[in-house]
């Protein structure tokens, strides 16, 4: 209409031209299609490197960005039913994020709400920025889990050193059972046996500190990598102690890579506790760097008990000082329960990251939600200060150590070993299916014959003597083999009382 003015809002697709939707519906499925290749690709790499538990943390990426996509799409559908449902203006100025904001200012309620004179539970514009956050999240997730595990390979990349000296006569001769020695004079009894170690009290503090001044040393990892081959293998096994910890650690990048449902309530929860009068930026930025510290003096804790526990043993080792894996040095007697505990503060960080940048794009730097300077430097220093101490320091730290659970994890075996242990099973179920299948005809043909009365007669392929029977079954499997299977039968007791006819016969029928 002339003389007014159309707002770009207002306009929809009725007013728009159609090269411009072609336009940019082109330029938004190139770029899906982008992204779905380069994924593509990312998993062909990692199968053509054998890397399994890689594919399938992929695929829990795939699958947490589906699910945030389902979340998008419903606000988009239910834009218009949410902002029909109209609550108590007293009610939609509570728990509001600023302190001085009205809902008069700049929000245009439902005409459904307006005229009963109440407001929306939330405007079309409110479900249209919260689209823009969940996109932010599945960004900074799919980022913090990247960057978490490249730091964790990383640190992990200097103990292949310490692998390869495990070959070396020095170290064959550091470790000779011939050779016998105090617990206190060997290298770790020095590092843990202070005069801190037999009290609680004092041990967590320089536990807490450990963590942050080298915090994996290298007889540590001798040590520890000397009591699992113990107790898992033979005497001198030349088992590779660094792939097997990168196997376990790749597999548990599929649980950290994930959302479990109680993470989504407690970020629905951090959500609510964002409102002005909890001051939340002075308190939820730490819970993920406390946990952490935690878990990282858990950790260091759990080393630390190993040794006093080999030491109240035997004051005297032959070689060096042997450690005993077993659970109950871990919280609730499980070690992947700290596995779950940094999936939550991997989130929880990713999450506060995500939260801090979406509010600065969409509102300011200097928004209602973080008014002030405070606010921003706790945030950014904390996330940065999480992320760092986690993938460099703690998830290495717990790569190690929970290896020392009383059971091993299926990741001792390599990707080629497990391919061929399937491969064997699936022969091994087919041959006895097979077994089980002639069994049960030999068993009706002869329940028939002995209810018929009839005398029972094999020939050519079944050696009715009274010792056994042999069926062979020449069918190929999938790699080529053939499957002979022996099925041995005791007819005696089935046709005594019976007058088996052609004795000679039976002297001349062959067993194949």
């Amino acid at each position: 209409m002339a003389g007014e003015e159309v707002s770009s809002e207002s306009i929809t697709l009725e007013s728009t031209p159609t090269w411009a939707v072609a336009t940019v519906c082109f330029v938004l499925i190139f770029i899906s299609i982008l992204i779905e290749h380069l994924l593509h690709l990312l998993a062909k790499y990692f199968n053509k490197i054998r890397r399994m538990s890689l594919i399938l943390a992929l695929d829990k990426i795939k699958s947490e960005l589906m699910l945030l996509g389902f979340i998008s799409l419903l606000l988009t559908v239910g834009q218009k039913p949410i902002a029909n449902i109209c609550i108590p203006k007293s009610a939609g100025e509570s728990f509001l994020p600023c302190k001085s904001y009205s809902l008069s200012e700049d929000i245009v309620e439902e005409t459904k709400c307006a005229e009963q004179g109440k407001v929306s539970l939330m405007s079309r514009s409110g479900a249209n920025e919260l689209q823009y956050f969940i996109f932010v999240l599945a960004m900074f997730h799919v980022l913090s889990c990247i960057l978490t595990s490249t730091l964790g390979m990383a640190k992990m990349k200097s103990w292949q050193s310490w692998e390869a000296e495990t070959r070396t006569m020095e170290y064959q001769f550091s470790y000779d059972p011939r050779r016998f020695q105090l617990t206190h004079q060997t290298s770790f009894g020095k590092r843990h046996l202070k005069c801190w170690s037999e009290h609680r009290i004092l041990r967590w503090p320089a536990c807490f500190a450990r963590q942050f001044f080298n915090s994996v040393s290298k007889v540590d990892y001798f040590t520890l990598r000397h009591g699992f081959i113990t107790a898992h293998f033979a005497e001198g096994s030349n088992f590779d102690f660094h792939k097997y910890i990168r196997r376990a650690l790749e597999k548990d990048y599929g649980v950290v890579m994930s959302t479990s449902w109680w993470i989504w309530m407690y970020s629905v929860f951090i959500i609510f506790l964002n409102a002005h009068g909890f001051y939340n930026y002075l308190w939820v930025p730490f819970i993920p760097l406390v946990m952490l510290l935690l878990v990282g003096t858990k950790l260091q804790g759990i080393i630390t008990k190993m040794c006093l526990d080999s030491h109240d043993k035997s004051h005297v080792v032959r070689g060096t000082l042997l450690v005993q894996p077993s659970d109950h040095f871990f919280w609730l007697g499980w070690p992947k329960f700290l596995l779950h505990i940094l999936h939550f503060i991997l989130y929880q960080n990713s999450f506060q990251l995500a939260f801090f940048t979406w509010t600065w794009y969409k509102f300011g730097l200097k928004s209602c939600f973080h008014r002030e300077t405070e606010d921003i430097v706790i945030r950014l220093a904390m996330g940065v200060m999480v992320q760092i101490l986690c993938g460099y320091v703690t998830l290495p730290l717990y790569a190690l150590v929970t290896q020392m659970g009383t059971s091993m994890r299926k990741a001792v075996f390599t990707q080629t070993v497990v391919t061929g242990l399937k491969k064997w099973r699936g022969r091994a179920r087919k041959n006895l299916a097979l077994r089980s299948s002639a069994q049960m005809s030999l068993d009706i043909s002869l329940q028939t014959s002995l209810s018929l009365g009839t005398t029972l007669s094999f020939s050519h392929h079944i050696d009715a003597s009274p010792s056994f029977s042999t069926v062979d079954f020449d069918r190929p499997s999938d790699d080529a083999e053939h499957v002979a299977l022996e099925i041995r039968d005791d007819a005696q007791n089935v046709v005594q009382g019976k007058q088996v006819s052609g004795s000679e016969d039976r002297n001349q029928q062959p067993g194949i």
